[in-house]
């Protein structure tokens, strides 16, 4: 039951009209547990057979949490240091074990067998329970926070439990913190129109981003990503060209979903991008994509790193830099190549550090007449280049295959026809994305009005949201598989 399904829209439409029923909109309480209800469900739906396992590492997690406040209320901080790195390991340890075991129990073998000593392994077929990697880190962060005395533990098992579950976030982030996700389930909700309208308006722009753009890129780099062994080299260039936008226009699309579903039941979800096509270097990117799990990286990993660095002065940056990045790129799952790919860059960030430029923010300016300045733009486009050229990495099979890549590349043997590989529309639609982008970079998304007064202009919302609706029902593509984030 994928966000942007017809069998969503159903089960939404029902959540929806109990939430905010006379009776129960007045009471939190029975709209947490009507959202918990929900959540479970929703989740079951995908996959039944991983609900037990939510339900007990919740609870777990959950008397965690109420064991470290008692023993920093006690001033007994070893002990509230004891709970609190227990459940990091077990937080680690779980997604080792579904994630990594036969991966890293693989590679040993792998690694045994080249050096003569002849092993043999058999997978476990693990279940990797879905959206685990994001609920994970929930639960990590919860203990770390409390220990941090930075937030209470939640007020009842049902508030836990619903932050961890919230239905809308649960497959594909972004990755709430209880700091500000928690204090909103202390409250009750009532309808909101304008904030149901902006809701709304963000779905379908989210809608539009995934079904039109990143969908129909999809037909042309997903072949190419499965046997780019039979492709041209014109079709390659051509992939690195359209991966990143396709890649921004899919997860993007599912976050402004997200968010929205949550606007409309009066939750405020944590953004995850800001226009990172416009980026004009690898650090900026790093700022703009993925924010919610690069913040918890950069927060929990990061940090701590570089305080301990801080005597190797530019050398230590670069350290805690790389151990941040290649967790980043773990964390999208168990391959070599993901580690690759967060080394690739790291190794992007040196001429940053040692410009002594790592963390300049400078503001995007435009030129007379609205368009960005050549400095900017030429930065924009060679991180666009870099960030296609790390894609190649992060999607292909293993290190082997994007070594293949590159090497066909270098026959450089271009056909004319092979840079005309998707149809006119999709082209269109896409060059439209970065107009936008432009145009609306001051704005959470494309169709956000600027103003909040939605009495005023709703004929404007209205074709706008029709004209929108009326292009994914005709350039949609609806044979298209689930979100690249649902895999993680």
């Amino acid at each position: 039951m994928v966000i942007n399904s017809f069998g969503f829209l159903l089960f939404f439409l029902v959540v929806f009209l109990v939430y905010f029923a006379p009776g129960i909109s007045q009471r939190k309480t029975w709209q947490n547990i009507w959202l918990l209800l929900a959540s479970y469900f929703f989740y079951g739906f995908v996959d039944w057979r991983m609900l037990p396992f939510l339900l007990c590492i919740t609870i777990v997690f959950y008397l965690l949490g109420s064991a470290i406040k008692r023993a920093n209320g006690k001033s007994n901080y070893r002990a509230a240091s004891g709970w609190k790195t227990l459940g990091v390991v077990l937080g680690v340890g779980v997604l080792v074990y579904f994630k990594y075991l036969d991966f890293f129990a693989g590679s040993v073998a792998s690694f045994l067998n080249a050096i003569g000593v002849h092993v043999s392994w058999s997978t476990l077929n693990i279940v990797l329970p879905v959206g685990l990697s994001f609920f994970i880190f929930k639960l990590i962060s919860y203990v770390l926070e409390i220990h941090r005395e930075k937030i209470e533990p939640a007020e009842n098992f049902i508030e836990f439990a619903t932050y961890i579950a919230f239905f809308p976030t649960m497959l594909s982030g972004p990755i709430d913190r209880p700091n500000t996700f928690l204090p909103q389930l202390r409250k009750n909700h009532s309808f909101n129109f304008n904030q149901a309208i902006d809701g709304c308006q963000q779905i379908l722009w989210g809608i539009f981003t995934k079904m039109v753009i990143a969908d129909n890129l999809a037909l042309f780099t997903g072949e190419v990503w499965r046997d780019y062994d039979l492709q041209s080299p014109g079709r390659l260039v051509m992939t690195i060209l359209l991966s990143p936008v396709q890649v921004y226009a899919d997860f993007d699309g599912y976050s402004n979903m997200a968010i929205g579903v949550g606007k409309i039941l009066g939750f405020s979800i944590t953004k995850n991008f800001d226009h990172p096509l416009l980026a004009r270097n690898v650090s900026e990117y790093w700022r703009r994509w993925h924010i919610s799990l690069t913040k918890w990286i950069t927060d929990y990993v990061f940090m701590p790193l570089n305080i301990r660095f801080r005597n190797l002065a530019k050398l230590g940056i670069f350290i805690a830099i790389t151990v941040n990045l290649v967790v980043i790129g773990l964390w999208h799952g168990a391959n070599w190549t993901y580690a690759v790919f967060g080394l690739f860059h790291s190794i992007l960030f040196i001429p940053l550090i040692l410009s002594g430029s790592l963390s300049k923010n400078k503001k995007l300016k435009e030129s007379k007449r609205g368009f960005p300045l050549l400095t900017d733009l030429s930065g924009m486009v060679l991180t666009y280049i870099i960030i296609g050229l790390g894609h190649v990495i992060f999607f292909s099979r293993d290190i082997p295959s994007f070594i293949g890549f590159f090497k066909t590349l270098g026959t450089f043997s271009f056909k004319v026809h092979d840079f005309f590989v998707i149809s006119v529309p999709t082209l269109i639609f896409t060059v439209l994305l970065f107009v936008l982008e432009w145009i609306t970079r001051k704005r959470e998304f494309v169709l956000q009005r600027p103003s909040k007064d939605y009495s005023r202009g709703i004929g404007m919302i209205l074709i706008k949201s029709l004209a929108i609706a009326v292009i994914i029902a005709l350039f949609g593509n609806y044979n298209a598989g689930a979100f690249i984030y649902f895999q993680f």
